[in-house]
């Protein structure tokens, strides 16, 4: 380390080795880092977002961090008690991409349960879901046309999952479909520690005019150990402004419709 201080290192160099001290810590604060080259705070949080731009690394509150592995997803109930705010003003964006008629599909997850009653306002739509929760809440909902796709039942999540669910949704034709993630980012897209949950996703997503990814912004930069697709693949990211500045620059500057919801 005390060599590396010594360097008189161009930018790429110091990001590279920034990169490799990461990989070995996890996470380093600002303060670290402009001990550990010898540089100013602005040089390093330069440093810090181009490599974000880049999806490389993420910004941490006083510091950065590497892209972290999700090694199983929180069942229902703990994210049904978080980040409400944030779910509600994704919710919102997202139900403005719907219009009368439309054929629906809401994966599973609590943000997009949170597009239920907004949904409800239509006079006319057909909801396609794996949620046995929007199913449920959609039961007083007469003048909607509501569709469970069936398949393996998943406790943790109350969704189903698996092979028949897939099946089931690839006899649909859907407008436009919303898919939820606990994990994504730039380089390796939407991804899952639930490889029983891929092939629903994928199959949404073959079936539709138009996919929508919506996930929040604490998910970025965490991935599973299954990928479901690249960002590129969804016509539109909705997330919530808190998203960093660099991050946001690196989807647009890849071609994402990015959508921010304003908490």
């Amino acid at each position: 380390m005390a060599d590396e201080e010594q360097l008189p290192l161009i930018p790429d160099q110091r990001r590279e080795l920034l990169l490799k001290h990461l990989r070995r810590d996890g996470v380093l604060s600002v303060q670290q880092i402009t001990q550990l080259f010898g540089v100013s705070h602005m040089t390093v949080r330069r440093d810090i977002a181009e490599l974000e731009r880049r999806g490389l690394v993420f910004s941490v509150p006083g510091g950065a961090r590497i892209a972290s592995h999700l090694q199983s997803e929180p069942s229902f109930q703990t994210k049904s008690l978080i980040e409400q705010p944030e779910k509600e003003a994704m919710a919102g964006v997202a139900a403005g991409l719907v219009q009368e008629g439309m054929t629906v599909y809401l994966d599973a997850g609590t943000t997009l349960l949170a597009m239920v009653p907004l949904l409800a306002r239509h006079e006319s739509l057909t909801v396609v879901t794996n949620d046995f929760t929007t199913v449920d809440r959609l039961m007083g909902s007469s003048h909607l046309d509501v569709i469970h796709i069936g398949g393996q039942v998943d406790p943790s999540n109350r969704s189903s999952v698996g092979r028949l669910a897939a099946t089931t949704l690839r006899q649909l034709a859907l407008d436009i479909a919303f898919i939820s993630t606990s994990s994504w980012d730039l380089l390796r897209g939407v991804t899952t520690p639930s490889a029983a949950k891929v092939e629903v996703k994928q199959a949404a997503m073959e079936c539709t005019g138009s996919s929508v990814l919506v996930a929040g912004s604490s998910k970025y930069g965490t991935f599973g150990k299954f990928r479901v697709a690249p960002l590129g693949a969804f016509d539109t990211i909705v997330t919530d402004d808190a998203l960093a500045e660099a991050a946001a620059e690196g989807l647009r500057a890849g071609g994402a419709d990015l959508r921010l919801a304003a908490v």
